[in-house]
Formats: structure tokens, C-alpha cells, sequence
């Protein structure tokens, strides 16, 4: 019966669905981190009597015909970029993006990555690294006699030295923007990759036309609200009962056909 594979195929569906919405649960405290949501598309149609065949010599046509649709298949999961909450913390080194935009990092392939987890600080040689340890990029250096450091919303970077009250500047930050920010590919660890999909990226300081505004104390919690996320699991979990009925009840009438004597 063909309810059955299309009831499957439901099944299927909603437990993707649900897979989305449990990573999304699971990261609400995961600095800078974006939820994600899980979009579907209906499969091939078979088409019993095609919508506007010739029904009749005289040249009527059928309004409508008859299509029977194979089930649902997993189109795509997006990920929705909208800005986070900066949640203050009092770490000179914490940073959050107000805006749009991605910190650089440099990985130990060469490769450059993306995040907007700016939980950053610094490792033994004064570099600022994210909490692997991969340096930021470009590359900032702290002083260890620094006293103080002091990061403007433009991603100038300024110390204050033992011994000294004038400021001097150590780095500038830069951030990077993509035309289709959703079709960055996520690696793990708060971490971002350019793809074709995405585009490539367009470097410039913070605060410029087009990008966002360096907070320093601050970072950006995750943009998941546990609510709207409850409430999507709720409606999962009966979609995925009603498909599970449909392959019950669908079971039952095969039994019944079988048990039809001639």
C-alpha cells in the first residue's frame, strides 16, 4: 500500500525535525551560536488522470485530474543568523558583534574560519586566541607588562603599559560579512568555512557601513528561544504520531484484505 511508504517518509521527516530542534536545545547556552531550522518538500506525484486531458471527443477537458503525492522528503536545514542577546561577562577579552559580521581565525591548516563566538583570551606569548587556542586573525599581540586593554567599538586595540598613562594601539580587528550568511558551513567548535554558497568574504573594520560594532565585556548568547523551541517539539512528536497512526491504520486494512476469502 502506498500509505504506508508515504506515512514512512513522514516519520522520517519529523524525526529530522526533531534531531534540528534537540541541537538547537542543546547549544542555548553555546556562545554566538545560530539556531537552525528544518524545511521540507513534497516528493513526486503520480498522476492518475492529468489536469487537462481531453475527457471527451466533443474537446472537454478534466478541471483538476487526479495526483497522489509519494510522501515528503528533507529539503534543506537553514540557518537563521538573526542577532543574539550581548550578555555582559567582565572579561577585557570577551567580545561581542552588535551587527553583522564574523571574527577570522586562523585554523592550523592555513585555513582561515568564522565565528561570532568572540570568548576570547590570550595564551602564553600575549596572542589573542579563541578557547582552542587558534589565533585571531589579524593577529594581536599583548603586551605582558599591559596593564590595561582597552578594545573601541571600531576594533582598535589599545594597552596601557607599566609605567605609562598614555594609551598605545597594538592591533585592529577586522571582520568579515557574506552575502548569504546562511550558507556558511558549520564545522564544530563555534567555527565557520566559506563556501561557493555563501560567497566569499568581505573584510573591513568594525563599525564601517554594512558592519557591526565591537562590544568588549560582552559576548552574544545564542539566538535560540527555548519556547518557540518547546512548542516546534511538540508540534514534531504529534506530526510524528499521526504519521505512525497512518502506517497502524493502513496495516489493519492490508489485514483485513488478506483475510477476504474468494
Amino acid at each position: 500500500m502506498r500509505a504506508l511508504r508515504t506515512a514512512a517518509s513522514g516519520m522520517a521527516a519529523q524525526q529530522l525535525n526533531v534531531e534540528v530542534i534537540s541541537n538547537n536545545i542543546a547549544n542555548m547556552n553555546t556562545v554566538g551560536f545560530k539556531r537552525q531550522r528544518a524545511e521540507f518538500q513534497d516528493l513526486l506525484y503520480q498522476n492518475v488522470e492529468r489536469m487537462g486531458a481531453q475527457s471527451s471527443s466533443q474537446g472537454t477537458v478534466v478541471p483538476t485530474g487526479i495526483q497522489i503525492g509519494a510522501g515528503v522528503k528533507a529539503g534543506s536545514v537553514y540557518r537563521i543568523t538573526e542577532q543574539g542577546t550581548p550578555s555582559q561577562t567582565g572579561n577585557r577579552y570577551d567580545m561581542a558583534i552588535d551587527g553583522r559580521g564574523y571574527f577570522q581565525v586562523n585554523l592550523p591548516s592555513g585555513e582561515t574560519a568564522f565565528t561570532r563566538a568572540g570568548n576570547f583570551a590570550v595564551n602564553g606569548e600575549g596572542q589573542l586566541v579563541t578557547d582552542d587556542g587558534y589565533a585571531v586573525n589579524p593577529a594581536i599581540t599583548i603586551p605582558q607588562d599591559a596593564v590595561d586593554v582597552s578594545i573601541s567599538k571600531s576594533g582598535q586595540v589599545q594597552v596601557i603599559t607599566q609605567g605609562s598613562t598614555e594609551p598605545s594601539v597594538v592591533g585592529q580587528l577586522e571582520l568579515a560579512t557574506f552575502f548569504n550568511e546562511a550558507g556558511l558551513e558549520a564545522v564544530g567548535d563555534n567555527l565557520l568555512m566559506e563556501t561557493a554558497a555563501s560567497g566569499p568574504a568581505t573584510v573591513g573594520t568594525p563599525g564601517a557601513a554594512g558592519f557591526g560594532q565591537i562590544l568588549q565585556g560582552y559576548t552574544e548568547a545564542s539566538n535560540v528561544d527555548a519556547v518557540s523551541e518547546i512548542s516546534a517539539l511538540i508540534v514534531a512528536q504529534r506530526a510524528y504520531e499521526m504519521n505512525s497512526k497512518v502506517i497502524s491504520t493502513a496495516d489493519d486494512m492490508l489485514s483485513v484484505a488478506a483475510q477476504v476469502k474468494s
